[in-house]
């Protein structure tokens, strides 16, 4: 990540924004194309901040018409695109480039279509990923998929980075929870993928675009499941002396065969800034909390906690807080998904990504610690347990370029580690601009030209968010 260089905007292209933005806006309503310099700046960047680029123009469509005909003059005039849900990416997935246009979904935030019987909605891109819960529950439904950012970020991001959640551990990832996908191609082609059904015949397209990062085309409608809500839910918190107690003690509730529906894991710096910005009650002396949520009726969840207390208990857990409450419940919760926004009160951070496998979580959780420390930063650790995925925050001053680049160093020798451990360099992040250089140390040379040879197939001029994903040296 540090020293990250992004090729020269081309000056033809800057020369000609007078004309693409004329171009655009005989193609769309004018209000929905922004050129003004300063209007611009809040489309520059996203949640992943490093790095900042001011695109030649955005444009905000409202209708998959709308989008076919932006994509269908890029293409010939021989624009890049950058899609973008709500700009919530973590790891630079829609920073822009200054010659290209960013095709935004958050005004296409429709509802279009429920069907309880079946169990699925069709919404629009641009729809947030707690909207659609919000909209179905009070039928008594939910959509799984559970991202920290959920208020914000789009379905259209969520498909793109393949988001998960404190609850995939039981229910799965995005491409888990999404039947059919409305797809804009590079040309302005509008193509149907999977629907209604639970499986489509042919090739699985949708578990291809499911995590391809807006390089294969613009999503801008998605048939997605929901689910009856499960006749109740319990949260329990659990307190360990260290983060290794912890990590075993995930390892040997998934090795014994018991899925709660999510497992979530704070060590100690996670736990004080948590709870000194939700007083969700979190225990101050553990060195570790794992929260362990089942759900069921309440002979199940009993049935269940007795079982993992009886693990957590060979693994000396110091504290067992059952929720008693709808508002301890909620409580415990707050705590875990403000845990970004509440370290971003006390530090600047870089979020990591990495999924290894459980039996290496305690391996890796102190392996993580070294390498920060060595560094001379601190890191706060709070991740989807249950599934391996970490989210080291490796916290520095971002205002000192010494201690950014330490930080960024220190990231990706964590990264290193998960990779090296058995696991991978993303979880549900995505690789964007932050993990590219790093793709060589996942995949050998040949199976990167594989996927460079897929992705050619949907925009063999590799005009759609370019500069992601694949290390620049191994464009073709």
């Amino acid at each position: 990540m540090a020293g990250i260089a992004f090729p020269e905007p081309s000056q033809a292209i800057l020369a000609r924004k007078r004309e693409i933005v004329a171009a655009l806006k005989a193609l769309i309503p004018a209000d929905a194309v922004i050129e003004d310099a300063r209007e611009l700046v809040p489309y520059e960047t996203d949640a992943f901040t490093a790095y900042r680029r001011v695109p030649l123009a955005v444009v905000l469509p409202r209708s998959t018409d709308e989008v076919s005909r932006v994509l269908k003059y890029c293409h010939e005039a021989g624009v890049p695109v950058v899609p973008r849900g709500a700009g919530t990416s973590l790891a630079g997935g829609a920073i822009p480039l200054e010659d290209a246009v960013v095709v935004g979904v958050a005004r296409m935030d429709r509802l279009i279509d429920v069907d309880f019987a079946n169990r699925t909605a069709r919404v629009e891109a641009g729809m947030t990923n707690l909207a659609i819960s919000d909209a179905v529950g009070p039928k008594g439904f939910f959509y799984a998929p559970d991202p920290s950012s959920q208020l914000a970020c789009t379905i259209g991001g969520n498909i793109a980075n393949n988001s998960g959640g404190a609850h995939c551990l039981k229910y799965g990832v995005t491409t888990n929870n999404i039947l059919g996908l409305t797809l804009v191609l590079d040309d302005g082609e509008v193509v149907e993928i999977g629907g209604d059904a639970i499986d489509a015949p042919g090739y699985d397209f949708l578990g291809l675009l499911c995590g391809s990062e807006g390089q294969m085309g613009i999503i801008t409608e998605a048939v997605v499941r929901i689910l009856p809500k499960p006749e109740g839910a319990r949260p329990v918190l659990f307190g360990f002396a260290t983060s290794e107690d912890a990590g075993a003690c995930v390892a040997d509730v998934i090795g014994a065969g018991i899925v709660p529906v999510a497992m979530e894991f704070m060590d100690k710096p996670a736990i004080e800034i948590c709870e000194n910005f939700a007083h969700a009650g979190y225990p101050m002396d553990a060195g570790a909390l794992l929260i362990v949520e089942v759900e069921g009726s309440n002979a199940e969840m009993a049935s269940m906690l007795a079982r993992i207390i009886e693990i957590a208990r060979a693994h000396k857990v110091q504290t067992i807080k059952e929720s008693q409450s709808a508002m301890e419940a909620a409580a415990i919760w707050k705590g875990r998904k403000s845990a970004f926004g509440a370290t971003g009160r006390v530090a600047d951070y870089i979020c990591m990504d990495g999924t290894v496998p459980l039996g290496k979580l305690s391996h890796v959780l102190k392996e993580t610690d070294r390498i920060v420390e060595s560094y001379g930063l601190r890191v706060a650790n709070v991740f989807h347990a249950g599934d391996g995925n970490m989210h080291p925050l490796v916290l520095y001053d971002v205002n000192d370029p010494d201690e950014r680049v330490k930080a960024e160093a220190a990231g990706m020798d964590i990264l290193k580690l998960c990779v090296e451990s058995g696991g991978c360099l993303t979880g549900e992040h995505g690789v964007g601009i932050e993990k590219r250089d790093l793709m060589h140390h996942q995949y050998r040379p040949e199976e990167l030209a594989q996927q460079k040879r897929i992705r050619a197939a949907f925009d063999r001029a590799e005009r759609f968010n370019p500069s992601k994903v694949f290390p620049l040296e191994a464009r073709s």
